[in-house]
């Protein structure tokens, strides 16, 4: 009899232990996710501040190109006002979009494009897309290990039981996608 009774406590203490150290794991990912996301918000953040005056200095050599700013000032309001993976993702893209257009104007201006100004806010935007894009990937990492916790036996009962939801991935949009698939063309 007392050998049963062992058995049976050192199931229950495995069993517990099961629970702990998934619960944990499930918990570690969850906070990981929530500091990619945090990351992602912060650089967001940081490009938007650049805007204003990025817009200000293309304004003194573009004056009458005021639909584009119109358009830049409308997106980075809407990416202000963005809440959730998804709908931050939709107007990032097209406040990416407005972006390019204004670079675009600045193009037919040398003038603009040898000012020190824009030279070193282009500069500041291109550094925060690199920081933006590498705290994508830690996001997207840590939401494949969440999910794959959250989706894998025996893990999974442990998730469910302590209601742990999967996180969207912060995916780019069809156009996105494309150009980052094309070659980049370099000009001497």
């Amino acid at each position: 009899m007392d050998a049963v009774i062992w058995v049976i406590l050192g199931i229950v203490v495995l069993v517990a232990l099961f629970l702990w150290s998934a619960y944990n794991s499930l918990v570690t990912l969850k906070v990981r996710v929530d500091e990619a996301w945090s990351d992602i918000t912060v650089q967001l953040k940081r490009r938007l501040d650049l805007i204003p005056n990025l817009v200000e200095t293309v304004k003194g050599y573009a004056q009458h190109e005021s639909s584009v700013f119109e358009a830049v000032t409308a997106a980075r309001a809407n990416a202000l006002n963005a809440n959730g993976v998804k709908e931050t993702a939709d107007s990032e893209n097209q406040f990416e979009g407005a972006l390019k257009s204004l670079f675009a104007v600045a193009e037919a201006y040398p003038d603009l494009k040898a000012n020190q100004s824009f030279v070193a806010l282009q500069q500041e935007l291109v550094d925060t897309e690199d920081k933006i894009q590498a705290s994508r990937r830690f996001y997207n990492g840590g939401v494949r290990d969440l999910n794959t916790k959250i989706q894998t036996f025996p893990s999974n009962v442990v998730a469910n039981l302590f209601s742990f939801k999967g996180r969207e991935f912060y995916e780019l949009d069809a156009t996105e996608q494309k150009q980052a698939e094309k070659p980049v063309d370099v000009k001497f």
